[in-house]
């Protein structure tokens, strides 16, 4: 790591602050970071970046090319997304689009590459190419499909690419990561009961009753990972939705019941299997009390697999920067989900967690929960990251850790 990174990140962090807390207040969801797009790259060129617009629908890629030429490359990539969530009453920078916010960070991650862009603007004494990618729509609507299909890897040649996201309950300062698979596949499913409804108290012997055909269904899918799935595997079924009849007609049994959740895995065969028993299973429901069915299953990310070379980059960097005691560098898969790791299907490269910290009584902001945000305090820790990425594969001068 050259030295004077942190010094300079340091020198303008009251900026990155008032940049993350104006994206926060203004949240945008997937495929409508109009705002913040243009924010973005209103930095990128203010810096003297080249700068494109509208890869992937709303997707920025910054272009800064090192001073001592040199045809080497690397991508480092940020989501710029909100959530369809509510925040907590009583921030100051709380959001202003209510039902949308921040609540996972991504006000954050963008920021972060934006410190790194603006520092790697004045400081261009590498080889090569850095490309800084502001990503759209990573909450489960392919935004990374989207700008792979816009010719992503075609228009801008990066020979690897690098993801970071933050990790509530991981200490300030310290770094996760591993080789291989890190987070999981994840899909969703739906499984529509269909009735002809009827008089729950007069005449419930008429009805093809949707509710217990929902709610055999949603027991019976419990089974599946602990009945169908080998016990070493890492298998995670869940329901997030149910919804059927009025709140105001209790005495009405529902014509339609929906039953909506997740799946998540690391193996694609347990991946078919996941689906396959989730389609029989509710079919079976629906046939045993004379119910309809209409069933769908959605993939939405494969797993975020990375590769070892660029790990041993990401590792080694976050030691010259966090120390070598701050970074976990075999921590175990988790079964969150990522569309980054559509990026790492096509190229080469690594995924880090950056510690969002713990709260003083040690109780934890989740992500995607009301009360999340993002802590100001590792954006500096965050873009010195970034720039240390580049200067080590792309053979910036000096060699020295940061003091």
């Amino acid at each position: 790591m050259r030295t004077g990174v942190m010094e300079a990140l340091k020198s303008f962090e009251p900026e990155l602050i008032e940049i993350r807390r104006d994206i926060h207040r203004h949240p945008e969801l997937g495929f409508e970071e109009v705002r913040t797009s243009a924010l973005v790259a209103q930095k990128l060129r203010g810096w003297g970046i080249e700068t494109v617009q509208g890869v992937g629908r709303t997707g920025v890629v910054g272009i800064v090319k090192g001073s001592r030429g040199g045809n080497g490359s690397i991508g480092l990539r940020a989501d710029m997304d909100a959530l369809p969530i509510l925040e907590v009453e009583g921030r100051e920078h709380r959001s202003l689009n209510p039902g949308k916010m921040h609540a996972c960070g991504h006000d954050g991650h963008t920021t972060m590459l934006l410190g790194a862009a603006r520092y790697l603007s004045q400081h261009r004494d590498f080889s090569g190419t850095a490309y800084l990618i502001f990503q759209p729509a990573e909450e489960g609507l392919g935004g990374g499909r989207a700008m792979l299909d816009d010719g992503l890897f075609q228009r801008f040649p990066m020979e690897s690419v690098h993801g970071m996201h933050n990790g509530p309950g991981l200490p300030v300062g310290m770094f996760a990561t591993n080789v291989g698979p890190l987070l999981a596949a994840t899909g969703i499913f739906t499984a529509v009961f269909l009735g002809n409804g009827g008089h729950g108290g007069l005449a419930p012997h008429e009805a093809a009753d949707t509710t217990v055909a929902a709610g055999q269904y949603l027991s019976t899918i419990q089974t599946i990972v602990s009945r169908n799935i080998k016990a070493s595997e890492t298998a995670v079924v869940s329901v997030g939705h149910i919804s059927g009849g009025d709140y105001s007609a209790p005495n009405v049994i529902p014509a339609r019941v929906t039953v909506r959740g997740t799946w998540r895995c690391f193996n694609p065969a347990v991946r078919d299997i996941i689906e396959r028993r989730l389609q029989d299973l509710a079919a079976n429901a629906a046939a045993s009390f004379g119910c309809g069915l209409e069933f769908s299953c959605e993939r939405i990310t494969p797993p975020l697999v990375t590769s070892a070379a660029e790990t041993g980059i990401a590792v080694k960097v976050a030691r010259q920067i966090a120390g070598e005691r701050a970074v976990i560098a075999n921590t175990p898969p988790m079964t969150g989900g990522e569309d980054f790791a559509y990026l790492l299907e096509a190229k080469p490269g690594s995924f880090v967690m950056i510690g969002n910290g713990v709260e003083p009584d040690g109780r934890t902001r989740n992500l995607h929960t009301p009360d999340y945000d993002f802590n100001d305090a590792i954006l500096t820790l965050g873009a010195g990251y970034w720039v240390g990425l580049v200067y080590e594969t792309l053979g910036g001068l000096g060699a020295r850790d940061e003091s």
